[in-house]
């Protein structure tokens, strides 16, 4: 289970785990997580959490949010990020994660090892051995329809694939086992699914929808 280990100046202030799929924060009383200081804003920020992933939004804030220095607007979160929000910090832990990490290097010489590169959620938690997993939905790919790479096809194997134009577009397709969803990550515009447009909550994808991301047209493929 991920979570968020708030700060300041060094001093550990509070421990929020991320049980459910939204988390607010801000100065005022209603949010999940209050800080109460005159640079943070009434709601300042969000935090979604869709199984293994979080996703860091900053609400128009004043002051704005960063993650590791740098100013974000939307952020997928990955383990060891440090949030700033005004002289507040919040580290975001990913247990799943560490789990991964500790199995690939208790893992014996000859052992196939995940790369380095294989996205948060993708290492199956073993539990009892009568508790079955989670069924899957059946493997999909997105056809590009559009451009150079008209005709190839983006497997979606990982629990979240992300692809888009950096600084204008990005969005993920989040692999659970309701399905597929498109997420929006970052960017001023939005993607559409069949001319709609994909708004801050997952967008379930089925068979044969076609998505546009910056002017790039996809269609979405389930394997027979």
């Amino acid at each position: 289970m991920s979570r968020l280990i708030l700060s300041l100046d060094g001093q550990l202030l509070k421990e929020i785990v991320l049980d459910k799929e939204r988390l607010t924060i801000g100065r005022r009383p209603h949010n999940d997580l209050q800080i109460d200081n005159l640079a943070v804003s009434g709601q300042h920020a969000m935090v979604t959490t869709l199984g293994p992933d979080s996703f860091l939004e900053d609400l128009d804030s004043t002051n704005g949010t960063a993650v590791n220095g740098h100013a974000i607007r939307k952020y997928h979160l990955q383990d060891g990020d440090l949030i700033e929000i005004g002289k507040y910090k919040l580290k975001y832990v990913n247990e799943a994660a560490v789990t991964s990490s500790s199995a690939s290097a208790k893992a014996p010489a000859g052992d196939a090892v995940p790369p380095s590169g294989t996205a948060i959620g993708d290492t199956v938690s073993l539990g009892p051995a009568h508790k079955p997993a989670a069924p899957m939905p059946p493997d999909a790919f997105l056809r590009v329809l559009s451009g150079a790479n008209s005709g190839k096809e983006l497997p979606l194997s990982k629990s979240a694939t992300t692809f888009g134009k950096p600084g204008t577009l990005v969005v993920s397709v989040m692999k659970r086992p309701q399905g597929y969803f498109l997420t929006h990550v970052e960017g001023a515009v939005r993607a559409t699914v069949n001319a709609q447009p994909v708004g801050d909550q997952p967008y379930p994808l089925v068979h044969r929808d076609k998505i546009n991301v910056a002017g790039i047209q996809l269609e979405m493929c389930f394997k027979s």
